[in-house]
């Protein structure tokens, strides 16, 4: 990102969607997953393979429906479990074919209990109708395009507003999505656009996200949009779409297998099968790196192209275990626009730049106040943006280019469709050198005043 007592008396339950009272506390799944700044994100007692997500939208009355469903295994026996959702109202749950009970818990959780509790390790298929207007969350979430039109958009929670889900980092799985709209619109998402015809009157599309993906990274875009069709040099495909305001972008979004090439130099080969953007027209404050093709805001500028372009395998194909390991995505995403990108394609002076941002800054309390190792919630996109790129390059000063270069390639191939954390970016970083880092990692990491000097200006930076 630039800047969800016996069988007669069961079914009555799961009829009225009644949260069972006397459910063994051993066989519910845990509401949330314990992250730091977000507990309520994700949910226990299954793993998620697959999402299947079918939706109708008219744009002339907001009115969404949709089927979820959700390949996925008890992880426990599960009598209860918890979907994060806040979507449109739901009509129906079942469970491998059979009825199930479902309530709302807060506005966050969808409670479903199946008839019978899940057996741990066996295949469960969770399907969900749901049906009604969708509100307009202004970039939280689905989001009302001037068009008449909408998307959906939000870290860290977005995908949540428009189908049920394990809304976390940690469940990653594959995404189709199925959307059908009137003739008139056109629809964008994630992945490779499969089925792109009209059928009595009515747009069909499909879409296919085959690397697995963290719900806030999928999204679906309608609008009239225009597209752009280009190819990388390896042949990947490159599709973007552009709003009805948004066609000053095109000349930026051009150069993408231009920019794709630069950071494959970097990090690797790119981790997807397909690329692209989608330009919408509506005022946000931020664009997004829905995977393998950013959402960009009408201010979308190159720097911001290729920032949410680096977030593919910053952020993407190698995301964070909990939100407080944010700087994996947003100081390198940073760095590499701000620093990397002006240095090896414009041959800008950025140790320059370096010695003047830390002359500026250096004596801001305010600049070092919120640690780039661990924000704080409501904090998280805030010092990894400005700060994150200034640790980066003293890191590289320190480390010297063959090290430093050779080390962030690896280490964020070591984890394409995983996760990883700060420490264990930071045991990794010392694996590759025999320079003690604690001390350095730590003052530029975790504390909330500047460096010792000679943390601020190692190696070249300090002659």
């Amino acid at each position: 990102m630039r800047w969800s007592a016996g069988v007669c008396a069961v079914l009555a339950l799961l009829a009225l969607g009644v949260r069972p009272v006397d459910a063994d506390p051993g066989l519910i799944g845990a509401p949330g997953l314990g992250d730091p700044y977000y507990p309520l994100d994700g949910n226990g007692g299954y793993d998620v393979a697959h999402y299947d997500v079918v939706v109708d939208y008219d744009p002339a009355t907001y009115v969404l429906r949709g089927t979820a469903t959700v390949d996925a295994r008890a992880t426990h026996p599960l009598a209860q479990f918890d979907l994060d959702y806040r979507g449109p109202e739901v009509l129906m749950v079942t469970i491998n074919g059979q009825p199930a009970g479902f309530t709302h818990d807060g506005d966050q959780e969808l409670v479903v209990t199946p008839l019978l509790p899940l057996p741990p390790g066996l295949p469960m298929r969770v399907v969900v109708d749901y049906a009604g207007p969708v509100a307009d969350t202004e970039g939280e979430g689905w989001t009302y395009a001037p068009s008449g039109g909408a998307f959906a958009v939000g870290q860290p929670h977005s995908a949540g507003t428009w189908y049920p889900l394990n809304d976390t980092p940690l469940d990653k799985a594959t995404f189709t999505l199925h959307a059908t709209v009137p003739a008139e619109w056109e629809v964008m998402s994630t992945g490779e656009r499969t089925r792109h015809e009209v059928v009595d009157g009515r747009l069909h599309t499909t879409w296919e996200t085959r690397q697995p993906v963290i719900g806030y990274l999928t999204t679906i875009a309608v609008d009239h949009f225009t597209f752009l069709e280009q190819r990388t040099a390896d042949g990947t495909p490159v599709l973007s779409a552009f709003a009805p305001e948004s066609e000053g972008n095109r000349d930026d979004e051009q150069r993408l297998p231009e920019i794709l090439a630069f950071l494959e130099n970097l990090y690797g080969p790119y981790p997807f099968d397909v690329a692209g953007g989608i330009y919408v027209d509506a005022v946000i404050p931020f664009s997004l790196e829905t995977q393998t093709r950013p959402t960009y805001a009408p201010w979308t500028d190159l720097n911001t192209v290729v920032h949410e372009l680096a977030h593919q395998w910053w952020g993407d194909t190698m995301s964070v275990r909990q939100w407080s390991d944010i700087c994996l995505n947003e100081c390198f995403a940073s760095y590499t626009a701000d620093y990397l990108w002006p240095e090896r394609i414009d041959h800008a002076d950025v140790d320059t730049k370096y010695r003047e941002k830390i002359a500026k800054y250096r004596d801001d309390p305010e600049f070092w106040e919120v640690a780039l190792a661990s924000p704080g919630a409501g904090n998280e996109f805030t010092s990894v943006y400005y700060r994150g790129p200034l640790f980066l390059h003293a890191l590289r000063k320190l480390l010297g280019e063959d090290v430093f270069f050779t080390a962030i390639r690896d280490f964020v191939n070591a984890h394409r469709d995983g996760n990883a954390s700060m420490p264990e970016f930071r045991e990794f970083l010392q694996s590759r050198t025999s320079l003690p880092l604690g001390e350095f990692l730590a003052e530029w990491l975790d504390a909330t005043t500047p460096p010792r000097e000679s943390f601020l200006y190692p190696g070249t930076l300090g002659r």
